[in-house]
């Protein structure tokens, strides 16, 4: 669930995601589950009250709707969940099968009476539920609540057969994890979970434990490339894999530039390299325009140099404070004594939704194996 959301003009995720189509789809599977469920009553009743409310209302709602038509004593009310569930999503493949949104009422009813005592049942529906759709957002309540006991339960769903079960293992305790509910955990205690599943052979498990360590790294950087040295020292993951996995846990370390996380890609920040060259094409570009930028690099190494040259755009702001945005620009290896020499065209967006441009003076730097080896500034400008 933890995805950021590309919004283009005319798209309406919450209207994709819940319509009279998914929730017709929805009422039928309760119909099936429970022959006393009103479906026609249930569509009728979710459809009109869509309008107005945003994505993650929606699915309050709807568990409403269905909340009103179970029993109301939890326990029988799980057991009327999980016999109104869709088939679990399919265990052949390892990959972005993330199920629908509309599957996740299940937690959302566990979150709001499970809570009350019923610590073991809920864990059971929550159990069952992810193998539908990930119960990331509705674990958390109850780290918070029992925390030792639901991380011991979490110790045996990181070997569980189920690879939708352990990527919750793992989703789940992120300390940052996107639109979720803050965890009180402390954010380095589901360490040995990582460690548990780092080897495992899926890459929907290993994209989200990479995820997790991204998240930690912004809270301790070397605590993750302790751990990923650890992993590399243990060789219990396929070497291929463990190298994206590196890569993708410090993504924001390496945008910082920081050593030990470049060191352990192999690009080491005292490298012999050395910027001979650095142009922009125009000293003034339009907001809208392309900034178009060449740079040279040279070694006199007598062995190859592997490099990660990023560029950093400083953008100047109206209040006086600079903003700041590392961008990739190239992974390569200068020759022995030799050189390279790297383009670029940055497009200049007037309407990102990141981030306004304002007209001023701005500087791009050119950053190699993490350090700043020169920059250039240019007048940014109102389009004519």
């Amino acid at each position: 669930m933890a995805r950021g959301v590309g919004v283009s003009q005319g798209f309406s995720l919450k209207d994709q995601l819940f319509n009279a189509d998914s929730l017709r789809d929805l009422a039928s599977e309760y119909q099936r589950g429970l022959p006393d469920f009103d479906a026609d009553q249930f569509h009728t009743e979710a459809v009109a009250g869509l309008p107005g409310r945003e994505l993650l209302e929606r699915l309050e709602w709807i568990a409403d709707c269905v909340e009103a038509q179970l029993a109301p004593e939890f326990p029988e009310m799980a057991q009327q969940l999980e016999a109104a569930m869709p088939p679990a999503l399919d265990p052949t493949l390892s990959d972005n099968d993330f199920g629908r949104f509309i599957h996740a009422v299940p937690g959302i009813l566990a979150v709001r009476h499970g809570l009350d005592n019923h610590r073991e049942r809920a864990l059971v529906l929550l159990h069952n539920a992810t193998k539908r759709f990930s119960m990331e957002f509705y674990i958390r309540p109850f780290l918070n609540r029992w925390p030792d006991e639901t991380f011991e339960v979490l110790l045996e769903w990181a070997e569980d057969s189920n690879y939708h079960v352990r990527r919750l293992v793992s989703e789940g305790t992120r300390p940052k994890l996107p639109w979720a509910k803050k965890v009180e955990i402390d954010p380095l205690s589901p360490l040995p979970l990582l460690e548990k599943l780092h080897a495992d052979p899926t890459r929907y498990v290993t994209r989200s434990v990479a995820n997790h360590l991204n998240d930690i790294s912004k809270i301790d950087t070397s605590v993750v490339t302790k751990t990923l040295k650890g992993w590399h020292d243990l060789a219990q993951q396929e070497p291929k894999e463990l190298n994206w996995m590196t890569r993708h846990a410090l993504r924001t370390a390496v945008k910082k530039g920081d050593a030990d996380a470049l060191a352990l890609q192999g690009f080491h920040a005292d490298a012999p390299v050395h910027l001979t060259e650095l142009s922009v094409s125009e000293s003034k570009v339009a907001i809208g325009d392309a900034l178009e930028f060449n740079l040279s690099l040279k070694t006199d190494s007598k062995t190859p140099v592997p490099v990660l040259v990023d560029y950093e755009m400083r953008f100047h702001r109206p209040n006086g404070r600079e903003g700041r945005k590392v961008f990739k620009l190239k992974q390569t290896e200068i020759p022995a004594l030799g050189s390279v020499r790297l383009s670029k065209r940055h497009v200049l967006k007037g309407n990102a939704t990141t981030f306004t441009l304002y007209p001023g003076r701005h500087t791009l730097a050119v950053q190699v194996n993490g350090r700043v080896q020169g920059e250039i500034s240019f007048e940014l400008v109102n389009p004519t």
